[in-house]
């Protein structure tokens, strides 16, 4: 699970029944080098964004982009958590897409973008179950390359 400090990373993990490793990166300017071997090798990624906080959206993007640029991510699958949808200044989904450029991630990289209050949980299954049938998906057709071989 990665996002910049204070997108509400932390706060997503509190909802009980879910059943899954994370691992927490911080956000810090200062931590994100560390993202990528945090992310290598995984089934799938979560990135939270600050929906209320528009003038980092571009950095957002930034640290987006250059981790599913990563060798190793290459067609991991992407959730992308657009949180505090529920405060008043929150920008739409649709726009968060666009800004944070989703559409020019790699096309072998399966993404879905989930409003979300993470505070009450809300929108975090779905999310969640989302992200899954995206690993599941990949997971069924890495094992059908395997037996072609």
């Amino acid at each position: 699970m990665l996002g910049l400090d204070s997108a509400g990373k932390t706060t997503v993990l509190y909802p009980k029944g879910i059943s899954c490793h994370f691992w927490d990166v911080g956000g810090q300017e200062k931590l994100r080098p560390l993202w990528k071997s945090y992310s290598r090798c995984t089934d799938g990624i979560i990135y939270v964004v600050d929906s209320v906080d528009s003038d980092r959206l571009e950095e957002a993007k930034t640290e987006l982009h250059k981790v599913t640029k990563f060798a190793e991510n290459q067609g991991t699958p992407l959730l992308v958590i657009a949180n505090k949808q529920d405060l008043p200044k929150s920008l739409a989904v649709a726009e968060i897409e666009r800004q944070l450029a989703l559409q020019e991630l790699s096309p072998s990289t399966p993404y879905h973008i989930q409003p979300a209050c993470a505070i009450i949980g809300e929108g975090l299954t779905e999310g969640m179950d989302k992200l899954y049938e995206m690993i599941l998906k990949r997971r069924k057709t890495l094992k059908q390359k395997k037996k072609q071989r």
